[in-house]
């Protein structure tokens, strides 16, 4: 018996109870996250195939997406974009009154979303700072589909400049300059030297600003006409079919919302794992 005991203490080792940490995330995802969308996917399963199809490509519906998500999937590229550059400025430049620009850049977290959408109504809207001088050209920006793509820019700038500001300032210069001396160019050495390690820092920022913005109703509800098939956006329809007592509705449009979302963010999350393999 002497001789199994070892194999028997060994086995039973490996069966250990889950650390308090590993119980505590499970039953957190599991109340915060994984029951509401189990809750919204049984709530949509009552409905017959057809009546769930009905709702889900009714003409408004698919406006409604077109606009959402075209609409974030642009504003968050833009901030791509523009958020890599200052981040690179925030981190690479000294200037007056940087650390009160850094700051600064933190407000759509801070301010109330209904605060930001009158702000933006005010200044872009034909008689605004901004709105005024696109006003004798003809173009409109506050209460159309123009508004509702600065609104999400506006909320989804600083997830990029945030997640890129760390690995910038990780990054050694000296790396460049060893590029330039060996004759690279500005853009060769962006391109292959500064980008590949910066690449799923910004996919990361990207794919953050792109959930904020589909999920955005506050300041876009009242930046926007929410006029159906011009700037209506999901969910100020998944609200106004709650208000009409249509909660089936409500149901399948905002499934539908989840699963975009999510499909959209697992082709995002490749992205960034192909950017890891890229930059290694």
């Amino acid at each position: 018996m002497t001789p199994t005991q070892p194999v028997r203490q060994t086995r039973s080792s490996k069966f250990k109870l889950p650390s308090w940490p590993w119980r505590v995330t499970w039953i957190y995802l599991t109340v915060m996250l994984f029951l509401p969308i189990i809750a919204l996917a049984l709530r949509a399963s009552q409905l017959s195939a057809t009546e769930i199809w009905s709702i889900a490509t009714s003409p408004i519906a698919l406006s409604a997406y077109n606009v959402t998500f075209v609409t974030a999937t642009l504003a968050a590229g833009m901030n791509g974009v523009a958020g890599m550059i200052i981040a690179w400025v925030l981190v690479r430049y000294d200037f007056p009154l940087k650390r009160f620009l850094d700051a600064i850049l933190d407000l759509p977290f801070a301010l109330p979303t209904a605060v930001a959408g009158l702000t933006i109504a005010t200044v872009y809207s034909e008689t605004g700072w901004i709105g005024s001088l696109f006003a004798p050209f003809g173009v409109r920006i506050a209460f159309t589909r123009l508004g509702v793509f600065v609104a999400m820019l506006f909320i989804s700038l600083p997830f990029v400049v945030r997640t890129v500001q760390p690995v910038l300032q990780e990054t050694e210069v000296d790396v460049e300059e060893a590029a330039w001396s060996l004759g690279a160019s500005q853009f060769q050495t962006f391109w292959r030297v500064v980008l590949p390690p910066l690449l799923p820092a910004v996919l990361t920022g990207v794919a953050l600003g792109f959930a904020r913005a589909v999920g955005e109703y506050g300041s876009i509800v009242i930046v926007a006409s929410n006029i159906p098939f011009r700037d209506l956006i999901a969910p100020v329809l998944v609200f106004q079919r709650l208000e009409q007592y249509d909660y089936a509705g409500a149901t399948v449009i905002g499934s539908v919302m989840l699963l975009v979302s999510l499909l959209m963010l697992l082709a995002i999350n490749l992205l960034q794992a192909w950017g890891r393999r890229y930059g290694s």
